[in-house]
């Protein structure tokens, strides 16, 4: 697999391409906004890891270019040293599925790495469909329809709404939602609020994710009718 890593920062590249590479990924680099957005438009690697602060376009404007472009599943892991909280919101926000924190643990990274990449391009299975309302979600071809008409999910997005939909009717806490989504026991639990927004939006009127104040989230509360989702 192909990993496009980057930053302007050459030592932050050469370490994060040795680890990368320890794995048994091929690493692209690149130094700043117009190189970085030239190999994106090529559709030629598996994900990217974009450094935020990097000279324009930066790691914010370049995802918001990738999820706008005709191949919005490209899985993205931002760099970037702002530890304010409205900061890592906004890469969220973007549509990142990821962002890592400077300074950070090379081996960290690799483990991100390797956590979005088996999300985002999971074994093999069985074909099964699973609808709720307008809903219909197939996990093998990693596919959403509402209402018939196709919804662009980033690989996060897509197993959060998954995990929801085969648990309905449970109140998940964020730290739960982090563990079973995720595959995280740490970590900032405003990455959960922030794709639980933007699957609410994507689904628009057909969502049924509910806030349990005080506890989580829940796909729909009632115990029957049409909320529950069911497999075919």
């Amino acid at each position: 697999m192909r990993i496009l890593v980057a930053d302007d920062d050459p030592v932050v590249r050469e370490v994060v391409r040795r680890y990368l590479e320890r794995d048994g990924l091929e690493v692209v680099e690149t130094a700043d906004g117009p190189q970085t957005a030239a190999v994106l438009a090529r559709n030629d690697i598996d994900l990217a890891i974009l450094d935020v602060m990097m000279p324009p376009p930066d790691g914010i404007d370049l995802v918001r270019m990738v999820r706008g472009g005709p191949h919005p599943d490209t899985p993205i892991i931002l760099l970037t040293a702002l530890g304010e909280e409205d900061d890592r919101v906004l890469g969220l926000q973007s549509g990142a599925d990821d962002y890592v924190t400077k300074p950070f643990s090379p081996r960290e990274l690799a483990l991100r790495v390797a956590s979005v990449l088996r999300r985002a391009r999971p074994t093999p299975s069985a074909e099964q469909v699973v609808r709720s309302g307008e809903i219909e979600l197939r996990p093998a071809a990693r596919a959403v329809q509402v209402g018939g008409v196709p919804v662009e999910l980033t690989a996060r997005e897509f197993d959060l709404l998954t995990f929801l939909l085969i648990h309905p009717h449970r109140v998940f806490s964020r730290d739960e939602l982090l563990a079973e989504v995720w595959g995280w026991t740490f970590g900032d639990l405003s990455t959960v609020t922030v794709h639980i927004k933007r699957l609410r939006a994507k689904l628009g009127a057909a969502h049924r994710i509910d806030t349990v104040w005080g506890r989580g989230y829940a796909w729909g509360r009632t115990e029957s009718g049409e909320d529950a989702p069911r497999a075919d």
